[in-house]
């Protein structure tokens, strides 16, 4: 059996975002033999529009991630909250990858859900609202991978989250929630 691919796709296009900070902190804490890949090129999808969505005319950066998340196990999205709710590449993605309805590649595929924010509301609003697409795509919530961090601007302020232990054995649980999810019959280490 080969080890189990975790995908994972960030909210936030912009370069230091710390969602994509505790992105990579989720990356590092798989353990052996699990493979977790930080997706690149979401802002370079344009937005969904049905007229695209047909045999031959799939933008490339579309298609490329509709391959992505069907290659992978399970898929691990991380949004920030914008004016209240996931933002607007997170929701795209979310779509493209819904497409075509019934058999797009988040059907039946193991998801969970990390918000977080400046706020101390922890992002809970967007990630109800993610949490809801999915739900609707098709997607299995993995409930029990769910974290939440508030008041990041603070607490991560002068330090990337991988240098935050109580962060990092946050991210690690989701990240082997996720994986137990992903392939229920692995023996964890």
């Amino acid at each position: 059996m080969s080890q189990p691919r975790i995908l994972a796709l960030v909210g936030s296009l912009r370069a230091e975002s710390i969602n994509r900070k505790l992105a990579e902190a989720a990356v590092q804490t798989a353990r052996d033999g699990v493979e977790v890949t930080l997706y690149e090129g979401l802002g370079d999808i344009p937005f969904y529009n049905e007229d695209l969505d047909v045999p031959g005319a799939v933008p490339a950066a579309a298609q490329a991630l509709r391959d992505a998340v069907a290659a992978a196990d399970g898929l691990l999205l991380v949004t920030p909250e914008y004016n209240g709710t996931t933002t607007a590449v997170l929701k795209n993605a979310i779509d493209w990858t819904s497409r075509p309805y019934g058999a797009g590649a988040l059907r039946d595929l193991p998801v969970a859900v990390l918000s977080a924010s400046i706020s101390p509301n922890a992002a809970k609003w967007a990630h109800g609202d993610t949490v809801k697409a999915l739900g609707v795509a098709g997607a299995k919530v993995v409930e029990s991978a769910h974290v939440h961090f508030g008041a990041i601007g603070e607490r991560f302020a002068d330090a990337h989250p991988r240098e935050d232990a109580e962060a990092l054995a946050q991210l690690a649980g989701a990240v082997a929630e996720l994986v137990a999810a992903a392939r229920p019959g692995l023996v964890s280490a």
